[in-house]
Formats: structure tokens, C-alpha cells, sequence
């Protein structure tokens, strides 16, 4: 089955749905699925001048900034994601398959209509450290998760053949080697080793009847993968001065698909229940360039800018293959776009031991319209951010953020094919559903310390 408006491939049979969302849903704070707070100092002032600041607690954004440090850094953190929104049903239907070329009939998708706070609650650690190296270089290593979120959706929803349960984890390691052949200049660069996992799953209707119950579907895989990063900095009284890149990430994951629950009583139920061991996925995650800098107004007051471009059309499909005898090859379109992230901000020393800081970043979604299924309805955002650091000791401090997002609401869009490239032809669902009040707190702790 194919999308009129592209010629692509509409979806996939019984894997499609589960892993098209495991890859995709929005979460709570950042455009389409990246997160953004890896550092509760970055969180606290909106991601402003980054890739600029020197340290260790940068180095994420750009392996320059632990060039020149004249001692061993650490820092540590943890965030609170507390999302909220309510997915709302407008007239989504489904379409069962016809036996062979036949079309089956198309019914309202009935359940529940609305769905609350589809997206969990959810707990983002980071951390790292970097030391001086003789002959004007650092070394710093970094641990991430850029990638990381968890989605429920009831057996009852109106999203129930599209989404139920998604658990994506990705680990992300950073080993970071920087040079300064002056004190006002670093080159940094580092490999990005990523181990993604996911489990996802969703239910299937019934293949002749809907007054049979309906089956269900997991599928569960992980993978490692290699990108890189490197970036540049400068540095002199009045200004700091950065740019980094991330390279884009090609993802392999392999795993296993369960199909049960299509009742004995459908005589299809020996073709689509199933066990396949050895699954497999691919998919993209996207570039990125990001450009900063942090003007000192005074000694006490610094002010924050920073640009970053994605390169979210590398996420264009997701290709599955090894889904078992009864299922081809196949190739899920995703059509994103390339996009942006604006962000500005401030740090006031209060004294010589507190700091204050604050910032608002402009976020645009990649998701085209027509392209939003239940576990994606990602809308243009804005972030509110404050913060603060204080020292405890000359060596160690505490680092604090609070952080509001609002999500523009958005229609829910993206016609699914199921059970394609089977027998079992000419099924589908097709959402027409809102996003609505969508919105989430950030709670980061941290610390940060020298020695």
C-alpha cells in the first residue's frame, strides 16, 4: 500500500506501527524525540551560548570547551521531565483487510476518545569529567542520553493500532580530546558511541471481524553505533565565541517480533501469529550545527546566544527487514524536514558565590503536516528557563534549574498501513486526532566540582 502523496510505502505490516513510534514520539522537551538537557546549567538558562562556555559541563555541546583547563573537572546531574497533554480523537476510523486484492470495511475506531498525558514522567541523568594533558591538550568523556523517553497509550484508546507501550533508552558516550595552541583558542573533537534500546508494542485489530477481540504486537531490539563531533572555540576578555557539529547517526537494531492474541476462533490466526527472532531496523538520527557566544557585559553580567540547525531530513524512513517468512522487506517513510533552535539568555554573579541565570529558546518541529501519528504530534515549542549556581566550597558547587515548555497543539495526521505486504491486503487506520494542551515542567540538580 502506498501514500498517495508521496509514492512511498504507507507503513508496514505487523512491525510498522510498534517501531515507528519507538523512534518518533515527541517527547517532553525538545523538537520531534531529541533531548536537549544534558547539562542542568544548560537547562537553566535555555540552551544559550553552549557550544562558548568553557568546561567540562560543556563538553557535550562541543569537545572544544575543555581546551585549556588547568585542572581535573567533574560534574554530575539529574533532570525531572513532567509532561501534559491530552491526544484527542476527531474521527479516526480503520480499514480491515480484504482476503487477497479485496478492500475491506472502514469503521470508526471506537475506544476511548481521549487519551491523557500519553508521554511518562521521566528521569535524565548526565555527567562526566575532564583533566589537563601535557603539551597543551584535555581529555574529557562525557555520558548522554539524548534519545530517551517512555509512551502509554490504554488497550481502550482511539490510538490503540498505532500506539501502546514505547520504551526508548539511548546511552550515549563521549570520549572528547581537545588543543589549545593559545589560551584563547581550542580545537576539540570526539567520537559519539551510541547504544540504543527499545521495546515497543501496539494492537492489531482483528483481521475479519471486529467483533473478535484484538491481537497484539512487541517488538524489542538494541544496537551500537558510532558518529562524531568536533568543534572550535575562542575566547578573550569581552566574548566567547563557539561552533560544534554532531554528525548524523545511521542506527542498526535487531531484536524479535511477538504477534499474539488474534483469537483461534478467526481461521487467519495460524498466519499472523507469530514469534520472529533476529528483527531487524534502521533508521537515522540527524546532524547538527550549532554557533554561540557569550557577551561580558560587565565582570558580574554575561549575556547568551545560540543557533542550532538539524539535520532532520536524514530521518526520511525507517527500513525494517528479517520480519519472518510471511513479511517482505520494507520501508517506512517519515518525511522529516530540517529545522531550527533559537535560544538566548543570561548569568549574573549575584556574589562571589551565587549566580543567577535565565533564558527563552524558540524551537521548531521538523514534523510535516500529514506526517503527525499518535505517538509524534509535535508542535513548534517555546522554553521558559531559570537557574543558579552556588558555591559550597572554593572546589565544589551545586547547580539548580527549573525549566516551562509549551507545545503548540497540532492535528494528529498520519494514515498507517497494516498488515501490508501479506495476504491480508488493504488495512489501514487512519488518525484524525489533536494534540492539545501540550506543555511540561523540567526539575534539574547538579553539581559541579574542581580539583
Amino acid at each position: 500500500m502506498t501514500d498517495p502523496r508521496t509514492g512511498a510505502l504507507r507503513g508496514a505490516s505487523f512491525a510498522t506501527l510498534a517501531i515507528t513510534g519507538a523512534i518518533a514520539a515527541a517527547p517532553a522537551h525538545a523538537g520531534a524525540f531529541y533531548l536537549a538537557d544534558q547539562s542542568t546549567k544548560a537547562t537553566g538558562r535555555a540552551y544559550s551560548g553552549e557550544v562558548s562556555e568553557q568546561g567540562a559541563q560543556q563538553q557535550y555541546y562541543n569537545p572544544a570547551a575543555i581546551g585549556g583547563i588547568d585542572s581535573l573537572q567533574s560534574y554530575f546531574g539529574l533532570t525531572a521531565i513532567l509532561p501534559h497533554a491530552n491526544a484527542i480523537d476527531a474521527g479516526s476510523t480503520v480499514t480491515r483487510p480484504g482476503l487477497l486484492s479485496g478492500v475491506g470495511a472502514t469503521t470508526p475506531v471506537g475506544g476511548n476518545p481521549v487519551q491523557h498525558n500519553p508521554v511518562n514522567k521521566g528521569y535524565l541523568p548526565n555527567g562526566g569529567f575532564a583533566i589537563p594533558l601535557p603539551a597543551h591538550l584535555a581529555f574529557g568523556f562525557t555520558m548522554a542520553s539524548p534519545y530517551s523517553f517512555t509512551t502509554n497509550y490504554g488497550s481502550d484508546s482511539w490510538a490503540r493500532y498505532s500506539a501502546d507501550r514505547t520504551r526508548l533508552r539511548t546511552f550515549e558516550f563521549q570520549p572528547s580530546i581537545a588543543w589549545s595552541p593559545a589560551p584563547s583558542i581550542s580545537f576539540g573533537a570526539a567520537p559519539v558511541i551510541d547504544y540504543v534500546r527499545a521495546t515497543f508494542s501496539n494492537y492489531l485489530p482483528d483481521p475479519l471481524s471486529a467483533s473478535l477481540p484484538d491481537g497484539h504486537q512487541l517488538l524489542k531490539g538494541s544496537g551500537w553505533d558510532v558518529g562524531y563531533t568536533f568543534g572550535f572555540q575562542f575566547h578573550n576578555d569581552k566574548v566567547d565565541i563557539g561552533a560544534s557539529y554532531k554528525s548524523a547517526v545511521t542506527h542498526h537494531l535487531k531484536g524479535h517480533l511477538i504477534v499474539d492474541g488474534i483469537s483461534a476462533a478467526d481461521p487467519l490466526s495460524t498466519l499472523v501469529n507469530q514469534r520472529v527472532e533476529g528483527a531487524r531496523a534502521t533508521f537515522t538520527t540527524p546532524w547538527s550545527v550549532s554557533l554561540g557566544m557569550r557577551y561580558h557585559v560587565t565582570k558580574q553580567f554575561t549575556l547568551n546566544t545560540q543557533a542550532t540547525r538539524f539535520g532532520w531530513s536524514k530521518f526520511s524512513e525507517i527500513a525494517l527487514s528479517d520480519l519472518g517468512p510471511n513479511i517482505g522487506n520494507q520501508a517506512i517513510a517519515q518525511n522529516y524536514k530540517n529545522s531550527w533552535a533559537f535560544s538566548v539568555g543570561f548569568d549574573y554573579d549575584v556574589t562571589p558565590k551565587l549566580t543567577v541565570r535565565g533564558g527563552v529558546a524558540r524551537d521548531l518541529t521538523p514534523v510535516q503536516k500529514g506526517y503527525r501519528d499518535p505517538r509524534v504530534p509535535d508542535g513548534d515549542r517555546w522554553d521558559y528557563a531559570t537557574g543558579l549556581t552556588y558555591k559550597l566550597t572554593r572546589r565544589f558547587a551545586i547547580d539548580a534549574a527549573a525549566s516551562y515548555a509549551h507545545i503548540a497543539g497540532n492535528t494528529i495526521d498520519k494514515p498507517t498501513a497494516i498488515y501490508d505486504q501479506t495476504l491480508l491486503t488493504n488495512a489501514a487506520t487512519d488518525p484524525d486526532g489533536i494534540l492539545k494542551n501540550g506543555r511540561a515542567v523540567l526539575l534539574s540538580l547538579g553539581g559541579h566540582m574542581s580539583f
